[in-house]
């Protein structure tokens, strides 16, 4: 007899679809499986064996086999031990497996057949939604498939359980959908408010928010670089449903989905410049998403710049322009999503004091050119904001008055980046509606610049000798500060301070 249970594989976040089949034939008692399964899951057999004797269930003495199709794509994980016990069930007529005919099945079984939290659970449920299937998951794994908004969910926490509930003998209740409010603001413990003076950086960070655009910090040590960044996060407002569930698929495949449920604040990744290259872009034997995709939708902030390798910075091209990161394998290209905004510091020269009033750099200009000359033209070019934090003046720490909170600034990004939603929205276009993400041709058309304006504009990328590249950034900085100040067309005015944000004047 031969009987089938779904499951699924993972080529990146796309779950595929898995139809695990067992058949038990006379012949020499063997237990074999096929289809390119790796360690994990051939160690299976191991913990299936275990598992049905905790339950008083003996493999038979037969052939057993266990297919899983398609045979030519490669199958990694935990997940299908309980896909693969519940076919061999089947196979040996312990169940009914007519039952679980429209089920998508995931789970990892322990020696005594309980069900521990596996990864991935919420993109397989996701499969399993927009196909009308149900899911039979693990319990630990329920939250994460009612955030699917799945409705038929099966959450065990044993194979007992399962056997039980497929027999008759006793139910498991249907997990129920529970709503999320995706306005709820998260408490970070800091403020924005927290940071004394540095006006002008303030302004320029919440241009670089209200529009999603890449930005860059240079200043000495000690001048609050690091501080901005970390309270980017507070001013950014709530992920859409879409985008949260995005974001909360990659932890979930990650097997990194915080203990306080979805994903619905923007994620601040900010890892340490010794990562490695692996660690940042992802891959690994189990090809898991990197630093990039686990910022998706947030802030990748890298402090000390050219301290990162070389070949970590250059990394960054890819997603910067595709909003994606391909990892290259053998036999397979798995890609992972990377619509991130990078925010990046570093300090003027390798002392970091140089074009400092205060303290001299011994080795200028040397030093300066030196340290620039870590950080490729390409990448540089890739920023559209680079904004100068000049050391804080001692005088600011005694008065009394303290700055904008972020609340008020976070309320102030989201009518901006809702401007630019509904400006996409009526002209019925699909992409992505934030300034720095959208498609160049569809970017000349909102700017609405006058002659006047052109002709100043013009003037200055000529003399800038600025690339093709930075004509656009620029275009798109200038949009953003033009609808934080309620304008429906770009002016002049707005053209000068997006160019301020463009000179890069390390060594003057």
């Amino acid at each position: 007899m031969v009987s089938k249970i779904r499951t699924v594989a993972f080529l990146g976040l796309r779950p595929i679809e898995i139809m695990v089949e067992a058949q038990s034939s006379p012949g020499m008692s063997s237990f074999s499986i096929v289809g390119l399964p790796d360690k994990a899951v051939g160690e299976a057999k191991e913990r299936i064996r275990a598992a049905f004797f905790q339950l008083g269930i003996g493999m038979p003495v037969k052939k057993i086999v266990i297919n899983m199709a398609p045979a030519d794509l490669p199958k990694a994980g935990s997940h299908y031990d309980l896909p693969i016990a519940l076919a061999i069930m089947g196979a040996i007529e312990v169940i009914d497996i007519s039952v679980l005919e429209n089920f998508i099945v995931i789970g990892e079984l322990g020696l005594d057949g309980s069900l521990p939290y596996i990864s991935g659970t919420l993109c397989a449920s996701m499969l399993a939604n927009e196909n009308n299937f149900s899911i039979l998951c693990p319990k630990t794994c329920e939250k994460e498939a009612i955030w699917s908004g799945n409705n038929s969910i099966i959450a065990a926490p044993n194979l007992g359980s399962i056997l039980n509930h497929i027999s008759g003998r006793t139910q498991i209740a249907s997990s129920e959908f529970e709503s999320h409010n995706f306005s709820k603001s998260k408490e970070f413990g800091i403020d924005m408010s927290d940071v004394y003076g540095q006006n002008l950086a303030k302004r320029a960070l919440e241009v670089a928010v209200s529009g999603a655009h890449n930005v860059l910090m240079i200043g000495a040590p000690g001048s609050g670089k690091s501080m901005l960044a970390e309270r980017l996060q507070t001013i950014l407002p709530n992920l859409e449903a879409r985008e949260a569930l995005e974001t909360t698929c990659v932890y979930s495949i990650s097997g990194k989905v915080p203990d306080d449920g979805l994903i619905y604040s923007p994620p601040y990744r900010a890892p340490h410049n010794s990562a490695s290259l692996m660690s940042i872009v992802g891959g690994g034997t189990d090809a898991k998403p990197g630093e990039i995709s686990l910022a998706h939708n947030g802030i990748l902030f890298l402090d000390e710049l050219p301290e990162f390798q070389k070949a970590t910075i250059d990394s960054l091209r890819q997603p910067l322009e595709t909003n994606d990161i391909t990892i290259s394998r053998a036999k397979e290209h798995i890609t992972y999503p990377a619509n991130i905004q990078l925010v990046a510091a570093m300090n003027p020269c390798k002392c970091g004091y140089f074009g400092n009033t205060h303290k001299q750099c011994s080795k200028a200009p040397k030093c300066a050119v030196d340290y620039r000359n870590r950080i490729s033209g390409p990448i540089l070019d890739r920023f559209d904001i680079i904004v100068y934090v000049n050391d804080i003046k001692i005088s600011e720490f005694f008065k009394n008055t303290k700055g904008e909170t972020s609340k008020i600034i976070r309320e102030r990004v989201r009518i901006v980046r809702d401007i630019q939603k509904s400006r996409v929205e009526e002209e019925g276009k699909q992409g992505s509606y934030l300034n720095a993400k959208m498609h160049s041709n569809k970017l000349e058309k909102i700017l609405f610049m006058d002659e006047e304006t052109k002709i100043f504009f013009q003037t200055a990328i000529e003399r800038l000798d600025l690339s093709a590249r930075g004509y656009h950034k620029i275009l798109r900085v200038a949009r953003t500060i033009a609808d934080m100040e309620r304008s429906k067309s770009v002016k002049r005015e707005h053209i000068a301070e997006a160019m301020q944000y463009r000179l890069l004047k390390i060594i003057d």
